[in-house]
Order: structure tokens, then C-alpha cells, then sequence
């Protein structure tokens, strides 16, 4: 529990390049999309049965299904599905209650849609029917509140609506299928309850959800070495069934506030995918998607694990907030868009495979 809420405390000082960096950006940029979020919940509650609750999915179109044009050409099919548990979008205090977003609130699920579901959840699109659920998430602050009750309660509400999400999938539209389980910062936070509590039980049904499973990336949060039971960490590029995850910071950058983990988390390093120190050239980065979405920055970043973090050079491409920053939490998945986007496909064909 220590461990949890130190974690939780330093997630507002990880995302601080975030906020600034979106800062600098005009809020009208979403006005734009206003038109689009029109819809109420009688409840306050999400309806998993209506798509408007859904950031994404396969039955509507939305920004989960872009692709950068460099990539447009390429083969896609839609083999498995893939549960995205997306991160922080609400850093505004505009919910009525300001613990948790409103779940129809137009501006924080415009942002959503055209940040993290757009340059992270389209990672997955070529072999992957994406649905990515609107829950109730906790507010930025709630991760370095002083008062833990009320901080469980918002968070314990975020988890609750994932989890209904996650059920009302797997009894309606999974049908069978294999699907991957993918999250960012806060989606990581509570995905590790979500895979703790469905698959990581010693029961029959875990098993059988444990054997549909091709991988969880549960990315930008720490996995503790002894937080799981049965599941693993993936030691290879092509295991499946396992766990990858990583939070990545500037070589040699030790963040005062993660000094106290003391390196107990497991790191995956998303250029060879493996669980080793070995430091792993960025030539062997094929490629990074950032602000503009339709360009691929080749060999831009390297990557070698170090107590318990994923440090890189500095980033080589144009101009980025990150030239100036030595904590790349926004960049978890996007620094690495292209190698993450293969290691789903190799992964998936192993699976069929077995």
C-alpha cells in the first residue's frame, strides 16, 4: 500500500511536462469537436450499451482508427481485439463533483478522443479491434491528494466503470476472440486491478481469460515484483500471456520522488523487448509518432533499463517540449509507435501460432 500511494504521489510531478506542454495550447482546439459529445446520461453513469461511452470502438468510426500516411498502405486486419484503458484527460476542474470527470462532459471527452485515443490507442489499429471505454476518471490531483479515503473513493469509482466496461465487452461483443489488454499512466494504474482481479485468480474462469490474453502493455506505471501471482513479465519479443511495461526518463536522471522504489519494478525495454540491462541503439528504433500525427521519425530514440526505469538519450527529431525535459511520461508509447506497432503483430501471429 506504501508502494501504491508513493506511485500515486509522484504521478502529478511525472506528468508536469504534460501539463505544461498542453498548456501552451488553445483550449479551442476542441471546440472544433463540441458538436460531437451532445450526448446525456440520465444517471451520471456510463451505458456500455451506447457507443457514445465508448472513446473506441470497432463499430463506429473515431480517431482510434487513424493511421499516420507513411503507413497507410499497409496490410490490417482484425485478428484480435484490444482493451485500451486510456490515461489523464481531466486536469480541469470542471465535474461537478471535481473528484471524478463527468462522464458526459463534451470537453474532456473531445480531449480524450483527440490526444490519447488518437496517438495512443491507434498504436494497436493494424491487427486490432480497439474499444477503449469513457469511465469516470479520477482528477490529476487525486494522485498526490494527502487525504488517501478520498483519493480510493475517486479511484474506486474510476475502476468501478472500467470493470463494468470490461464485463459488458466480454459478455457482448468478445465472443471468443484473443484480445490484448493496453493502458497508459492512470488506464495502467487501475489495469493492474483489472488484470489482478481476472486473471491473476487461482479460478477456472481466470484461467480461460488468462488464455485468451496475448499480452498486457501496461505502460507508464510501475509493475511491483510482487504485486502479480500467476502472471508474468515478457521476457521475449514473441511470449504471450504476459506483461510489458516501462516509464521512460533521460539517461542518468533519477527523479527524486521514485528514489524510495529502489528499483522494485519490473521494465520492459521496447526496443528488443526483453527484461535485461542491455542498452539497445535507437538504430533500432524504427520509428516515433508525435504532435504530427502524420509523420514517422525514424531512429529517434534508445533505450536501456536501469533501476526499475527505461532511460534514452536525449530524442533526435524537430523541435519538442522534450528537447527540454528529462521526464518523457507523455512519450511512454509514441517514442516508440512503430516498434510497439510490430511487436503487436509478431505477438498475435505467435499466438495463432500455438
Amino acid at each position: 500500500m506504501a508502494f501504491e500511494v508513493l506511485c500515486r504521489m509522484s504521478l502529478f510531478r511525472l506528468l508536469l511536462p504534460f501539463l505544461i506542454c498542453i498548456s501552451l495550447f488553445s483550449c479551442s482546439k476542441y471546440h472544433a469537436y463540441k458538436r460531437q459529445y451532445q450526448f446525456k446520461s440520465p444517471d451520471g453513469k456510463p451505458d456500455y450499451s451506447d457507443l457514445n461511452y465508448w472513446a473506441a470502438h470497432p463499430w463506429k468510426k473515431d480517431p482510434s482508427d487513424s493511421v499516420p500516411k507513411p503507413l497507410q498502405q499497409e496490410w490490417r486486419d482484425s485478428t484480435v481485439d484490444v482493451f485500451f484503458l486510456h490515461p489523464t484527460t481531466y486536469t480541469k476542474l470542471i465535474s461537478s463533483n471535481g473528484q471524478n470527470a463527468d462522464i458526459d462532459n463534451w470537453f474532456i471527452n473531445a480531449k480524450t478522443d483527440y490526444s490519447t485515443i488518437l496517438y495512443q490507442a491507434s498504436v494497436f489499429n493494424q491487427q486490432g479491434r480497439v474499444f477503449a471505454p469513457r469511465y469516470r476518471q479520477a482528477h490529476i490531483k487525486t494522485f498526490f491528494s494527502m487525504n488517501s479515503a478520498k483519493a480510493d473513493s475517486a479511484f474506486a469509482l474510476a475502476y468501478e466503470d472500467l470493470k463494468t466496461a470490461f464485463v459488458y465487452y466480454l459478455q457482448h461483443w468478445n465472443k471468443g476472440r484473443p484480445f490484448i489488454i493496453a493502458s497508459h499512466s492512470q488506464g495502467s494504474f487501475l489495469g493492474e486491478r483489472l488484470l489482478k482481479e481476472f486473471f491473476d485468480a487461482p479460478s477456472k474462469e481466470a484461467q480461460l481469460l488468462k488464455n485468451k490474453l496475448v499480452v498486457a502493455y501496461i505502460v507508464g506505471w510501475p509493475v511491483p515484483k510482487e504485486y502479480f501471482t500467476s502472471l508474468t513479465m515478457c521476457t521475449d519479443s514473441l511470449q504471450t500471456g504476459c506483461i510489458c511495461s516501462w516509464r521512460t526518463f533521460r539517461n542518468n536522471y533519477v527523479p527524486f520522488w521514485l528514489k524510495k522504489e529502489k528499483g522494485n519494478s519490473y521494465v520492459t525495454n521496447p526496443l528488443s523487448w526483453n527484461t535485461t540491462d542491455e542498452f539497445v541503439s535507437r538504430k533500432q528504433n524504427k520509428g516515433s509518432v508525435l504532435k504530427n500525427f502524420n509523420k514517422v521519425y525514424p531512429q529517434t530514440t534508445d533505450a536501456q533499463i536501469n533501476n526499475g526505469l527505461l532511460y534514452t538519450h536525449k530524442p533526435k527529431f524537430p523541435w519538442s517540449f522534450f528537447y527540454f525535459s528529462k521526464n518523457y511520461h507523455v512519450g511512454d508509447i509514441n517514442l516508440y509507435y512503430m516498434n510497439i506497432r510490430e511487436n503487436v503483430s509478431r505477438r498475435i501471429a505467435m499466438f495463432w501460432k500455438k
